[in-house]
Formats: C-alpha cells, structure tokens, sequence
C-alpha cells in the first residue's frame, strides 16, 4: 500500500499558486465568512486565513454572532459583493437553523462564488463535458482537491469504476461529476444503498464521503484499489476517517491518511480558485 500525501501535495500546489499570484496586478483577495463559535469551523476559518498568508493573498475573517438575523447577513454577503478587495467569497457550513442557507449563497456574486455552491456554478459543473486542467477549473474545493490526489497516484481515471459513498451538495455529487468529466464510471451509494458491500468491491477508485466513522472496512475495499477517506469524525480516540486505516491498508494500492489527506488538499484548492476568480477580473 502506498500512502496518498496531501500535505505534501498541497505544498506544492501552494508553492505553484504562489508563483502564479505573483503576475497578478493585485492581491488575490478572500473572504471567511463564519457564523458562531463552533470550534470544528473556527480551526478551518483560522487554517485558512494562515494559508492565505502563505501564498500573500489579501484575507478577511468575518465572524458574525449565533444569533445574526437573516437581513443581517444578507446585507454582509452584498457588502463583500460589492468589495473590489474581495475576489473571493467563502461562507462557512452549516450555519444555524435559522437562517435560509440556499437564500444566503445565491446571494453571493456567481464571479466571486469561490466554493461553486451558487445556482449559476452548479449548472456549470453540469454541464463541464471536458477534463479540463485543474488549474483552470473552478469546482468545489474538496472534490477538487480530490482529483488531484487520485491523479498524483499516475492511474489513468478514464475508464474506471469510481464509487462515491456519499451524496452531499458540498462533495458526494459535485465530485461525481468531476469523475465523469475525467471519464470514469460512477457509481454513488448513501444510506438506502442495498448490497454496499458488493458496490464498493466493484470500485478501482473508493471515496468515503459518508460521515461515519470507520464505516469502510478492509473487506469493503477492492484489492489494489485507490481509496479516498474525506472523513473527519471526532471520536473519544481522536480524529478518525470513514475508513477503517488498519485494515484498509492490508488491501488498498493506495490510501489517503487522516488526518492529512483530503483536508490540505481543500484549503490548497481553496487558494487555487481563489487566484482564478482574481485573474478573472484582472483579465477582463
């Protein structure tokens, strides 16, 4: 079994987006927007305010309270929209239950939509019949980054089996769309699948997506296959994947660890989008 670095990958993806911002005019610049105090958001909304500082990019944190009004933020997302510092706009999910998120990010500029959750960049990525390179791609950060650690790997993803064993709007369906833009065969399971066990042994590719811990077990896994943990789940034991590491590396080819796979790789892509929406409004 090799082991998929995303640390390492997401380095050199910093260093190759450092270069890059250096040609611009001006500063790429990022808005963090977070609401509350949940500690799991604050460690990522910090992660990545250090990483724009890495890379020289402009970056605002904007924390509002728990107890924002919907009007409230709304009016922050128009005022960002209307930042010509701000290339880039990223609000942290979930947010309270009493605000309408799907309201909220169709508010956001679809130029300025950094995470690609806008209505206008999700009919894109349905539409993207083409692997395009992932440095003139924008797609959602995570299943981006994804892609880019199977392709580290040298396998060829046209042409394989790839099941994604989740289906959420931030990375189970967006990623499957990239798969199928790179020419696998996709298949996605989730909570109703009938018979997983049988689908994920048919997989050359396997992303555990699920939020569960350790629910992908070695004898789910297709010998010599690429498995994908996306899984953060804190346990009483620390910090764990949705797949089961001890025995998924009796049997996968390769395999990202977790903590340090998927996670660099979304905040690497983070800046990568970033810089493309700054050269888009440079360009233009």
């Amino acid at each position: 079994m090799k082991l998929i670095d995303g640390s390492a990958i997401s380095q050199q993806l910093k260093k190759e987006v450092l270069d890059q911002a250096k040609q611009l005019r001006c500063k790429p610049g990022l808005a963090v927007l977070l609401v509350g105090e949940d500690p799991a958001s604050k460690v990522y909304v910090n992660a990545k305010e250090k990483a724009c500082n890495e890379v020289g990019f402009y970056s605002e944190k904007i924390v509002l309270p728990m107890t924002i009004s919907q009007q409230q933020i709304e009016e922050t997302v128009v005022e960002l929209n209307q930042n010509t510092k701000i290339d880039a706009i990223l609000l942290q999910l979930p947010l309270p239950e009493h605000l309408d998120e799907e309201r909220i990010i169709s508010l956001i500029d679809p130029a300025k939509d950094v995470d690609c959750l806008h209505p206008y960049n999700l009919e894109r990525l349905m539409t993207l019949r083409q692997n395009l390179p992932m440095s003139e791609l924008l797609a959602p950060c995570t299943p981006k980054g994804i892609i880019r650690l199977i392709q580290s790997t040298g396998v060829e993803i046209a042409g394989k089996k790839a099941v994604v064993v989740g289906r959420s709007q931030l990375v189970g369906k967006p990623l499957s769309l990239l798969l199928l833009a790179e020419d696998a065969t996709v298949t996605i399971c989730h909570s109703k699948t009938m018979n997983l066990i049988q689908e994920c042994l048919t997989a050359d590719i396997l992303i555990a997506a699920a939020g569960r811990p350790h629910l992908i077990t070695g004898n789910l896994i297709k010998p010599g296959a690429i498995v994908i943990d996306v899984g953060i789940n804190r346990t009483l034991q620390g910090l764990v994947g949705d797949v089961e590491f001890a025995s998924a590396q009796q049997v996968a080819g390769w395999l990202t660890p977790v903590p340090g796979g998927v996670g660099p790789m979304t905040i690497a892509s983070l800046l990568e989008n970033t810089l493309i929406l700054a050269r888009n409004v440079q360009d233009s």
